[in-house]
């Protein structure tokens, strides 16, 4: 009896993603593909050095300063073996794991270095003598960051390396380096206002910033400092900025001087909240950061004038380098501006790269757009790792290496100017700027979405008017005012800087006055900004078709933005400022906020840009208030009760299914799924609630993990401090 064979449809080959010998091949088709790219497998290893710090600022925990060294020292031997190996897919792998072990050890090397005591709770008014390290203007007052010498009856091991202090008057003659006394009352770096939000303690601690206050009455000048040849260079640089922007504030008052004094001394104290809204609203905020267009209009506005200079004498341009020589004058004039700027992240990155734009013209070496990208990362992660969890590292590097992907692009493409385009050379600034700024603002978007809560929609407008008035007057302005101050001949220079900002500041009020010229955004999750991240990194380092596999997680991290639900219930680090979650999705406050900054702070990341004053609940919102405390019933029949006094926990204990009380509970409050108290918040700051079954609570303690940077009153009575 024969076999009867299988039906035609059954005989039918397997689809080719199913057939062994595709699979087998993949490995050399990889191979083949890393080859093709292996000018660009070093760009990678400045994001897993970045990788591998984001790795140490996520963990829950400190770990132990005995693992970084042989983490670095394995990480230098993995890279030596990736640098030597034959194999591409080996040397990317082992590539991408040194840098991942250096990144870590980086990282935890830079906490151990900047440990400084850290105040545990508020204490004052205390008698203070310190040091000034830096003034700055802000509000109605002056901000001082002091290096103590004494406070108090304070131990000098308790005490902050650091402390800054707001001064309502008497301080605007101090300089950096003199000795003063006054009384302040001092705090801990204040903790996030909820769950996930910005950390300043965090951002403190590797600034040396132990504390922050303020003093009562004006502070006593005990010696003038005036810097001498034995003083450090920090110093000398400290002393020269703020002369220098006193200065600029002489010459130029209100905001204007502000903003003359941020584009050339970094200092932006004086520009008012207004005017910065104003700038920010409109796409312009990068004017007021340092970063690479002030970069390039100094170093490449120097290097033009010098070369320019020199070709006036035909000797001397035929027979001698000038190029070279004017590349050297502009990385000169680049150091002095980074130094005197404050040398900020964005200033960094723009300098590094500049920098190797001009060393490349020194030794004859084309400049590497996306590689000199690459080495600034390097740089600046190597000196400050912490700065990679901060908005100024990130959106300035997002914006740069968009700009350059789409160069690199531009470049790749064929080149046809328009036959009747009339005056080509203005069509081309005009769309320089307009492409510039439409990247810049879309590869930013998403690093302002998630760090400051809102995008704006006129950023190119806003650059196409202000761009010729920065670079044709107000940058050129400021360029020659600093190379005539040593002179005292920069008075009508630096006017002539005002016109030009006055000018950009008609520009960004008309822009952001727009309607939609803004819009409020939720808070985003942590792994929306990552996965976005990935996603734009992948699609800008590589050049071949499977760059396009980015937008993948692009889209994964739109998805978890989409799905991501906001609290229903939010509980401030003082206790006795709650909001709740109404019917209508909008957050209500029960009562009027007796901490205004988390309650503003509340409803800007919830999406929401009304005033606090327009959030306080009334009895139409299912709140009812009185003497004792409040009682809201949420949408979904849960009561929540805000205790504000002891006599009113028997009533809401019996009867809601939360309790929030400003008094201590003692144990004594059984019924409720949860309760908050008085000493639950002092140990673990700022609350967040999500209604369910079961109950999800956050707190900032857990959030922020066991870190250095994270302190809480009850260290002192285990003998901390």
């Amino acid at each position: 009896m024969g076999v009867a064979p299988f039906p035609a449809w059954k005989r039918r080959a397997a689809p080719d993603f199913l057939r062994p010998a595709v699979w087998r091949g993949w490995p050399e088709a990889l191979q083949q593909a890393l080859a093709a790219e292996s000018d660009r497998l070093v760009l990678w290893l400045p994001v897993a050095l970045g990788t591998g710090i984001a790795i140490y600022f996520a963990l829950s925990f400190e770990p132990s300063s005995r693992l970084a060294l042989p983490f670095l020292v394995a990480g230098l031997l993995v890279g030596i073996v990736a640098f030597s190996s034959a194999h591409v897919a080996a040397r990317l792998g082992l590539g991408i794991v040194a840098a991942l072990a250096i990144g870590f050890a980086t990282a935890k090397l830079r906490t151990d270095d900047v440990a400084a005591p850290v105040l545990f709770h508020r204490i004052g008014p205390v008698a203070i003598e310190a040091s000034v390290d830096s003034t700055q203007l802000h509000g109605k007052g002056i901000r001082l960051v002091l290096s103590p010498r004494r406070i108090g009856r304070m131990r000098t091991a308790h005490m902050p390396a650091r402390i800054r202090v707001s001064v309502r008057k008497g301080a605007e003659d101090l300089k950096p380096g003199d000795i003063v006394s006054l009384r302040a009352v001092l705090m801990p770096p204040p903790s996030p206002a909820a769950p996930g939000d910005y950390d300043f303690g965090r951002a403190a601690y590797f600034l040396r910033l132990g504390a922050v206050g303020f003093s009562f009455g004006a502070p006593q000048l005990l010696s003038h400092h005036n810097p001498d040849w034995s003083d450090r260079i920090a110093a000398h640089i400290a002393f020269l900025r703020w002369r220098m922007t006193q200065h600029i504030h002489a010459i130029l008052p209100g905001s204007t001087g502000g903003i003359a004094a941020a584009l050339i001394t970094g200092d932006r104290g004086a520009i008012s909240p207004e005017d910065e809204s104003a700038l920010r609203d409109a796409g312009l905020a990068h004017v007021l950061a340092i970063a690479g267009l002030h970069m390039a209009l100094v170093g490449m506005g120097l290097f033009w004038a010098v070369r320019a200079v020199l070709a006036l004498f035909p000797f001397v341009a035929l027979f001698w380098p000038i190029k070279k020589w004017a590349a050297v004058a502009a990385l000169a004039g680049a150091t002095f501006y980074l130094a005197i700027s404050g040398a900020a992240v964005p200033a960094t990155r723009a300098y590094v790269m500049l920098g190797f734009m001009l060393l490349s013209i020194l030794f004859d070496r084309p400049a590497l757009s996306m590689r000199s990208v690459a080495m600034a990362a390097v740089v600046v992660l190597l000196t400050r790792p912490e700065s990679i969890i901060e908005p100024g590292f990130q959106m300035s590097f997002a914006a740069v290496v968009g700009l350059v992907a789409v160069a690199e692009w531009e470049r790749s493409r064929p080149y046809a100017e328009g036959r009747f385009w009339p005056l080509p050379g203005v069509r081309r600034y005009l769309k320089g700027i307009a492409v510039t700024s439409f990247v810049g603002s879309l590869a930013t978007a998403p690093f302002a979405a998630f760090h400051f809560d809102r995008a704006t929609h006129y950023a190119v407008l806003g650059n196409l008017l202000a761009m010729p008035i920065m670079g044709f007057v107000t940058m050129p302005a400021a360029a020659l005012a600093v190379l005539l101050m040593p002179f005292g001949l920069d008075r009508w220079a630096l006017i002539v800087m005002g016109w030009g900002i006055a000018a950009m500041l008609v520009v960004g009020r008309w822009v952001s006055g727009l309607p939609g010229a803004v819009s409020i955004t939720a808070a985003w999750p942590v792994s929306a900004i990552v996965l976005m991240s990935f996603g734009g990194l992948w699609i800008a380092i590589w050049r071949v078709r499977w760059r396009w596999l980015g937008v993948l997680p692009l889209i994964a991290g739109v998805a978890v933005i989409f799905f991501a639900r906001q609290p229903d219930l939010l509980i401030a680090r003082d206790g006795t400022t709650v909001a709740i979650r109404g019917g209508d999705g909008a957050l209500r406050l029960l009562r009027k906020p007796s901490d205004k900054f988390s309650a503003a702070e509340w409803l800007k990341r919830d999406g929401d840009d009304r005033a606090y004053t327009d959030a306080i609940a009334t009895p139409r919102d299912g709140v009812d208030c009185d003497a004792e405390g409040c009682v809201a019933r949420t949408p979904k029949g849960m009561l929540v009760a805000a205790a504000s006094r002891p006599m009113a926990l028997a009533d809401d204990c019996a009867a809601a299914d939360i309790v929030v009380s400003a008094a201590p509970t003692r144990g004594l409050c059984e019924g409720p799924k949860l309760v908050i108290d008085r000493f639950d918040v002092a140990r673990n700051g700022a609350y967040a609630v999500w209604f369910g079954k079961p109950l999800r609570v956050e707190n900032v303690r857990d959030m922020r993990g066991a870190r250095p940077w994270n302190v809480w009153p009850q260290r002192r009575r285990s003998g901390a401090q």
